[in-house]
């Protein structure tokens, strides 16, 4: 469900849940031309969908909305001293969160959360844009970009909403 009181990226991001990856030689040319228009602070040229793009995605969905994300975006944990630290009390729909995983980092959106995870919208969750759940002990970092005044807060999800706890979002 979408919220006029969620920020503009948030909005932008829920847009696009189920883009997918293609499975094979072949790539969604679409899914690469977004996360290529934020090719300025990427880092990286996406040719294919295969390379992880979490942080594209984020970055891509803050650029559509005309705030300026971190440099080298495309790297999940360089997100973690992007804007400004929220506490954990003070999260809010949209918040970019920052998570490590096996082999890395991820970043995505937050959503809401439940009592052991938090519910995190982004990209390359399953080869797809998705809402899945993740602990929060592996949470790194909560962002919000500098200057933009937080809207909401927490949000307390009453059920899983069947999403199992994600253990790696590549």
């Amino acid at each position: 469900m979408t919220k006029a009181s969620e920020p503009a990226w948030l909005r932008h991001a829920r847009s696009l849940l189920g883009t997918r990856e293609i499975v094979g030689r072949t790539h969604n040319n679409a899914l690469i031309a977004f996360l290529n228009s934020a090719r300025k602070w990427n880092g990286v040229i996406w040719k294919d969908d295969e390379m992880p793009w979490c942080g594209g995605f984020v970055a891509a969905c803050l650029v559509a909305v005309g705030v300026e994300p971190v440099k080298i975006a495309a790297r999940a944990k360089s997100w973690a001293t992007w804007g400004s630290r929220l506490r954990p009390e003070r999260l809010a729909p949209g918040a970019v969160l920052v998570f490590d995983r096996a082999g890395g980092g991820h970043v995505g959106f937050y959503v809401g959360e439940d009592a052991s995870a938090y519910h995190v919208l982004g990209g390359n969750q399953g080869n797809a844009v998705t809402v899945t759940r993740i602990a929060k002990g592996r949470l790194t970092a909560s962002r919000w970009p500098a200057g933009v005044p937080v809207i909401g807060g927490p949000v307390q999800m009453a059920t899983t909403a069947g999403l199992k706890l994600s253990s790696n979002e590549a």
